[in-house]
């Protein structure tokens, strides 16, 4: 079969995807859905969510065939094992066979689900989404492709109106959210799986998706099932119905962006909301819960924050991912330091970088006179060895090295024992990684791969002190 081309045309539509030969009628229904709704243009950069899953190797195909330009990002969560691993190897493999750049991040999700009391799949999408932002903009690119389509936006709602939903929540999973774009929302799982079995396409099957604890394979496998005997075509009124439901939401929309003007300001990160604004408008907690989903606060938080307004300043609430104390005048967000179950990415260039507790100095050095510090907070690597973006993240158990001057490995658990590195301090140790190898344990051992020798050429300095 011959490669399929996409033209875009140089004339006023010129934005608009159009399509030469395309010998799938799905193909033909993504691009449609592409252009009615503005997702992309020919001159869009994409990153596409990619598990290994049917529904996103469906999408990263789609993208490759209708070359736009785009890049792979993965999520592991390392919640199963050798088994999260192989997903990771198998996107990675397909990355290359589609020559599209890859991205991986390592998330210490169960960590982060301990720590705020939430689900293992609320904890996961909210590492996921912050770092799928966090990657967008390190890396300059225009939006985040993710592989919903049809069935999702169904279980989502039937999901929302169990938990309890407002408007929001009755319209499912928008085509576009910010920056967020989902160009197979106009098709069906079934879709899906036959344009698998046309382009005879391969992908990993997570053996959670069949698991009746989770709610939402509950509902896929249980409810939906049932409800298609009442009505086979489910999916398309569903999508009439969405679309209604949308047009309703856009109208509240346009009022609540004149509320959000007058009652929101951000300086230097932080976000304030007036509450006078808030307490003379005719539905305050609704508003308010509206102003305060960026912030992943629930409407039973909105309700207990509105009632506080009375009361003293200083008053505090936390979300997964931002804490809320109410002032005199102002509510005030901050965001959490999610760092600690990620990475931070260190783009080629940078001089100077906050992670964790610590603040980093890059620099690049001359290596003709070049002396290496003593000090255990500098680390002075041959620039040539490494490969950016370099990552920065707390270390975990299996982290292995080669310390400066010797030839096997090290574990660093082993270097913080000998190092007597009091337990509490051991979650402020970072670690420095070039592609796959740790590079520098930060303020404790640089790897011997990566030091500076006669032969070096050029350097690269990083100065860590704390931020």
């Amino acid at each position: 079969m011959k490669p399929i081309f996409v033209n875009f045309i140089n004339n006023r539509n010129r934005d608009k995807i159009t399509k030469n030969t395309l010998p799938s009628l799905m193909l033909q229904k993504v691009l449609q859905y592409i252009n009615s709704h503005a997702l992309a243009t020919s001159e869009t950069k994409i990153l596409a969510a990619v598990s290994g899953g049917l529904d996103s190797v469906v999408l990263a195909d789609v993208l490759h065939r209708l070359k736009l330009p785009f890049a792979i990002l993965h999520c592991n969560f390392g919640l199963r094992g050798e088994e999260s691993d192989a997903d990771e190897l198998f996107v990675r493999k397909l990355a290359k066979q589609y020559d599209v750049p890859f991205y991986s991040e390592q998330f210490q999700t169960q960590a982060f689900a301990d720590q705020e009391g939430i689900s293992i799949q609320m904890a996961a999408r909210t590492l996921r989404y912050q770092w799928f932002e966090q990657m967008r903009q390190q890396l300059g690119y225009d939006v985040i492709a993710t592989a919903h389509h049809q069935s999702d936006a169904l279980e989502t709602v039937l999901l929302n109106l169990v938990r309890g939903t407002g408007l929001a929540g009755l319209h499912g999973i928008l085509p576009r959210n910010g920056q967020l774009i989902r160009p197979l929302l106009g098709l069906t799982k079934d879709d899906l799986y036959d344009w698998l079995v046309t382009k005879r396409l391969i992908w990993r099957e997570d053996s959670s998706n069949e698991s009746r604890k989770y709610n939402r394979n509950l509902v896929r496998h249980e409810v939906i099932p049932v409800l298609k005997q009442l009505n086979p075509n489910l999916e398309e009124t569903f999508t009439q119905t969405l679309e209604r439901l949308q047009g309703a939401e856009a109208v509240f929309r346009a009022s609540f962006s004149q509320i959000k003007a007058k009652t929101q300001r951000e300086e230097n990160g932080v976000v304030y909301l007036s509450i006078a604004p808030l307490q003379e408008s005719p539905a305050p907690v609704v508003l308010l819960h509206e102003l305060l989903k960026p912030f992943h606060f629930s409407y039973a938080q909105a309700q207990e924050i509105a009632a506080a307004w009375q009361g003293l300043a200083g008053k505090t609430f936390a979300s997964p991912t931002h804490v809320l104390v109410k002032d005199r005048e102002d509510l005030v967000i901050t965001p959490k330091p999610l760092e600690q179950f990620g990475s931070v990415l260190l783009p080629e260039g940078v001089a100077e970088l906050r992670f964790g507790p610590y603040l980093a100095k890059i620099a690049a050095k001359p290596a003709q006179g070049y002396k290496v510090p003593r000090s255990k907070d500098v680390a002075a690597l041959d620039a040539d060895l490494v490969k950016f973006p370099l990552r920065l993240r707390p270390w975990k158990q299996g982290d292995w090295f080669i310390p400066l001057g010797m030839n096997g490995k090290k574990k660093v658990s082993d270097l913080l024992i000998d190092r007597k590195i009091p337990a509490n301090l051991k979650p402020d140790v970072w670690v420095l990684v070039s592609d796959a190898s740790l590079t520098w344990v930060i303020g404790q051992q640089l790897d011997n791969r990566f030091k500076v020798t006669e032969n070096t050429q050029h350097i690269l300095e990083i100065t860590v002190t704390r931020a």
